[in-house]
């Protein structure tokens, strides 16, 4: 599998494990309290933190799992069992919206700034949580040499945009879908993102084999 399509497999797993339609309805709540005119500098808020928090994540990643003695086969079959967890119920329509949860505990006072919001809860828990750091290593641990970084940058930068763009879009178009439509959108993301994880898994176990292999001399 080559760098572009590893970087296009990344966009489509974090915007799947995002799901911008459930993450629209849980930013509602919380942006009611901050004027609309505030709406595009929180949306732009949200892309630079989620960005920083991407890109460093990708950075760092295979140094850190050196640190620790990480084999980057098993972190690439952690994120796909990761993955898993979060796709199958959403596949089945049996997940639970923990973000909304999160949103209506963390509702902001009245006439609040955009700026006490745009971390916390809007960058963290509702747009990153550890599902999304999981997969962003995973990916890393495939891809080797700057022209591989690069591209998943790019597609973390992607994701980022689109998270910034879901934030403005829930400040100016409230709640307009439908429980069913979503019902549907979140299940056909839940299908994607089990596809996605079950081809993490197949290529860490198959690294992991490989791996101990040849380390009993079994060529």
């Amino acid at each position: 599998m080559d760098n572009a399509e590893l970087a296009v497999l990344l966009l489509l797993a974090l915007v799947g494990l995002y799901s911008p339609v459930a993450a629209v309805s849980s930013y509602i709540p919380v942006l009611q309290p901050v004027d609309t005119r505030q709406h595009q500098r929180l949306a732009l808020g949200l892309f630079v933190n989620v960005a920083a928090i991407a890109v460093v994540t990708i950075l760092v990643g295979e140094p850190l799992l050196e640190l620790l003695g990480l084999s980057t086969a098993a972190l690439s079959a952690t994120g796909g069992i990761a993955l898993m967890i979060a796709a199958v119920p959403m596949m089945l329509g049996k997940s639970d919206d923990p973000a909304a949860g999160a949103g209506d505990a963390a509702i902001a006072p009245p006439s609040t700034s955009w700026r006490s919001i745009v971390f916390m809860p809007l960058t963290f828990p509702l747009t990153v949580g550890g599902a999304t750091i999981a997969v962003l290593i995973s990916f890393r641990a495939q891809v080797t040499g700057v022209t591989g970084v690069l591209a998943l940058t790019v597609a973390a930068l992607a994701y980022a945009a689109i998270t910034g763009l879901c934030v403005y879009v829930a400040g100016h178009a409230g709640r307009r879908l439908s429980d069913r439509a979503r019902m549907i959108l979140d299940r056909v993301a839940g299908i994607l993102l089990t596809a996605i994880a079950a081809t993490l898994l197949a290529s860490g176990f198959t690294r992991l084999v490989v791996d101990v292999l040849k380390a009993m001399g079994v060529r």
